[in-house]
């Protein structure tokens, strides 16, 4: 199983519940290699540089290479997880729903998740305890909700150009919901 979508979605919480339930491992695209992620949380200087030098634009470009400089890593895992015979749940922002056709995931279940726009806004001030920085910080935060906007909405896009089941998880019952559904699915699956 793969879950896509960009920061602050919920795909880890959504794999964790998944992969308990299901008793399969889960594997986190942030394990496999790293971007410049959030600007808080005590990460490196250069990292809050990063974000507040560079334009939207030119942040949301990095992204994208990173993601298709990790695409061979992730080809690489998935067979290898394919390989090993049981299954497993991937998730990360690095699976772009463009790539999917080209890791040979077959009668594996991909979905993408997304939120609305203001609601990821409001995760990531939640999650970065934005109230408490001072400008500076507030800033790179800032920017990067606004490259995780940018990200959801282009997710959202391929998703529907490669036919990838898109769920809207702006409602946490929603996340829940698929969570469940994900878990009958992999159950249904295992006793075929």
């Amino acid at each position: 199983m793969l879950l896509l979508g960009t920061s602050h979605v919920g795909k880890s919480t959504c794999a964790a519940r998944i992969g308990r339930a299901a008793g399969w491992p889960v594997v986190s695209t942030d394990q496999l290699g790293r971007h410049p992620g959030r600007p808080w949380t005590g990460v490196p200087e250069p990292v809050t540089e990063f974000y507040l030098r560079l334009t939207d634009d030119a942040i949301h470009w990095f992204l994208r290479v990173h993601h298709e400089n990790m695409r061979p890593i992730i080809q690489g895992r998935i067979k290898a997880l394919c390989e090993a015979g049981s299954g497993f749940i991937l998730e990360g922002a690095a699976l772009r729903p463009e790539y999917v056709p080209d890791w040979g995931i077959g009668e594996a279940v991909a979905v993408c998740l997304h939120v609305e726009p203001q609601v990821l806004r409001e995760r990531i001030a939640r999650e970065s305890h934005y109230s408490r920085r001072d400008g500076r910080l507030k800033t790179a935060i800032d920017k990067f909700a606004e490259r995780s906007v940018r990200e959801n909405e282009a997710f959202i896009e391929a998703a529907i150009r490669h036919d990838i089941p898109l769920m809207d998880v702006t409602d946490p019952e929603a996340a829940d919901r698929l969570a469940v559904e994900l878990t009958s699915r992999l159950a249904g699956a295992r006793e075929l």
